[in-house]
């Protein structure tokens, strides 16, 4: 009998601080990206009561209304009405933006292989915008190879959200949170154990139809047959949540790069996704990671697969490319590199290439996670590249 074990993850809805600020860097990006696809942008925001504040560095030749985008993005999540702390007309928005470095533009611009070794390859042209690791990750618990209770936990997420906008539950405010705990019998999920939902109400609800209500409306319809008798669901387990949102807790950008990202099942490189255009590697390569480790298992090679990529700042080629298979491979993780080496360019630019990365196409991704999303057609889920793989390796 294989050892029982447990894995726990978190999401957060859309109305969250975290995520409120994550969409709007990310609606920044999505709109300079439409009229200048060349443009280098790194947009952090923060909120709180009363305030957001746009700040970053971005070098572009078009314009964007900074403050029209704030407020479209504010009153599209919720904040639309008196009475929540936050309003999206109200709200001072302040911007503090200025022009990338000089320094790291020149270095992304023009690779050191461009530079020093006069390459005519078009890839070796853009160089990586920072130095760092990036991890993708890829398991059979669901069929979009992705870790379960991270999937569950966005999918609770999501139908929260879903049943405030389409007045399911006509007590549910913006901000919210979900926590899904997964037992395993070796690797193999088998039943929910826990669950944790909190949702922002509004202050006459009662306590007993707030959570008969969420359990119906969001609950059991994303569980399903994973729950039984035995399992723990708590809702709302600290009282009233009626405050919430930047009035109840500051946001920022990038404070919820576990929750964007496999829920703690694998270590994280450190950079966050939002507000950065595909030229810096936190992003393009994290996908990149994620489509190299799905391919991998989609093929059968491997059951799990863990890929790492190191960069340095300024050069297109990886410093490493890294495989491991947690044993489950057909073939050992040194031949599974040598595979993967062999099949996919792992250069900043060809990464934007193969995905079109240059496209406004990144607000979506702000919440739910940026893997796994059957909602989005995105380019790093595809398992386009599972036969090719298998035929690598006879």
């Amino acid at each position: 009998m294989m050892a029982v074990s447990t894995r726990t993850a978190e999401s957060v809805t859309e109305g969250h601080p975290d995520k409120i600020a994550d969409r709007i860097s990310e609606a920044v990006l999505d709109h300079i990206l439409a009229g200048d696809p060349d443009a280098h942008v790194a947009c952090e925001t923060f909120l709180t009561t009363g305030l957001v504040l746009v700040g970053g560095e971005i070098t572009t030749t078009t314009y964007v209304e900074v403050e029209q985008i704030v407020r479209e993005v504010l009153a599209g999540i919720g904040y639309d009405r008196p009475g929540l702390g936050f309003h999206y007309q109200d709200c001072a928005i302040l911007s503090a933006i200025k022009e990338q470095s000089a320094d790291i533009r020149q270095a992304v611009d023009h690779a050191a292989e461009m530079r020093q070794d006069a390459s005519s390859d078009p890839y070796d042209a853009i160089g990586a915008g920072d130095q760092g690791i990036m991890v993708g990750y890829a398991r059979r618990d669901t069929d979009v190879l992705m870790p379960l209770p991270i999937t569950l936990a966005h999918r609770l997420a999501q139908q929260l959200t879903t049943a405030r906008k389409e007045h399911v539950l006509m007590f549910l405010r913006p901000d919210g949170k979900s926590q899904v705990t997964v037992e395993y019998d070796g690797q193999r999920p088998v039943r929910v154990s826990t669950v944790v939902i909190a949702a922002q109400h509004e202050p006459d609800v009662d306590q007993a139809d707030l959570e008969r209500g969420i359990l119906d409306a969001v609950i059991r319809p994303v569980l399903g047959d994973w729950l039984d008798e035995r399992t723990r669901i708590l809702i709302n387990s600290s009282g009233r949540f009626v405050i919430g949102g930047p009035a109840s807790d500051a946001g920022t950008t990038g404070r919820k790069v576990i929750v964007d990202t496999y829920g703690g099942f694998v270590p994280h490189g450190g950079g966050a996704f939002s507000g950065k255009d595909p030229t810096k590697v936190d992003r393009s390569a994290a996908y990149m990671a994620r489509y190299t480790a799905k391919n991998l298992v989609a093929a059968g090679l491997a059951d799990e697969a863990e890929v790492r990529i190191a960069y340095a700042i300024g050069r297109a080629a990886p410093l490493a490319v890294e495989i491991d298979s947690r044993g489950t491979g057909t073939h050992g993780d040194e031949r599974l590199q040598d595979v993967v080496l062999r099949a996919f360019d792992f250069r900043p630019g060809a990464i934007i290439d193969r995905f079109q990365l240059k496209r406004p196409i990144y607000e979506p991704l702000s919440a739910y996670g940026h893997f796994g999303r059957t909602d989005l057609d995105l380019p790093w889920e595809r398992t386009d590249m599972a036969e090719e793989l298998r035929a690598l390796l006879p």
